[in-house]
């Protein structure tokens, strides 16, 4: 790899502003000074830059227990981005793998990796997305079935797909989606006539929120979590 490429993809710098410090000495390979944006880095060149050395940054798969009032995006005035908070090296390169809203807690998986997330996300692959759902009101046991069955929302071209509903007690239930429309827990009890309280993401397929990381905390997925995704 030409080594102003690389000290792009590993800094997030521009391949003008690498080329700059380059000329500017701040680069070396190896220990020795190198200002030619050509030269070709292997994988064992140690490059450093300002004296700091840098690396390209792999693939990751993390999950993160989202805090209440936090966003799964970048650009928002009134909420911080769960990203943004992540103290590792290049998070700009991340993205979420099925959002959450504001309002929702829970389970969001966090990866660079497009193929994967996709089979996360997309209805075709039909991934599980349980959810913990505190409803204002209480829930009837016929809901089961309809479900099933399922439901009419408004502007949609047709039901969702079949969903799981388990209920807890009067006003408790979890509920098994393998879509991912706008707002669909929350629409999908509105239709029913009922209300969302607080909803909180358990599990997406097999990958279960770890009990051990608190509201904010995250972790990288084992191997065998990221695998259960495909």
């Amino acid at each position: 790899m030409r080594l102003d490429k690389f000290l792009a993809e590993a800094t997030g710098l521009s391949r003008s502003i690498a080329k700059k410090a380059m000329h500017a000495g701040e680069v070396t390979c190896d220990g020795v000074m190198v200002k030619d944006p050509a030269f070709k880095v292997t994988a064992e060149t140690r490059v450093c830059l300002d004296g700091e050395q840098v690396a390209l940054v792999g693939v990751r798969y993390l999950m993160l227990h989202k805090p209440l009032d936090t966003i799964c995006s970048t650009v928002d005035e009134h909420y911080p981005s769960v990203i943004s908070g992540l103290d590792i090296p290049r998070p700009d390169k991340l993205h979420i793998a099925g959002r959450l809203d504001a309002d929702t807690t829970g389970l969001v998986l966090i990866t660079d990796d497009g193929q994967w997330s996709h089979k996360v996300t997309s209805p075709k692959k039909e991934c599980g997305k349980r959810y913990l759902v505190q409803l204002a009101d209480p829930i009837d046991a016929s809901l089961i079935a309809t479900f099933a069955a399922g439901i009419e929302l408004r502007n949609e071209d047709g039901p969702t797909k079949p969903a799981l509903l388990e209920l807890i007690d009067s006003h408790q239930a979890r509920l098994t989606i393998t879509e991912g429309k706008y707002h669909q827990v929350k629409r999908m009890f509105a239709a029913v006539g009922n209300k969302v309280v607080k909803l909180h993401r358990e599990a997406i397929g097999a990958i279960e929120l770890d009990p051990e990381l608190a509201p904010g905390e995250w972790r990288y997925l084992t191997a065998a979590e990221i695998a259960s995704v495909g």
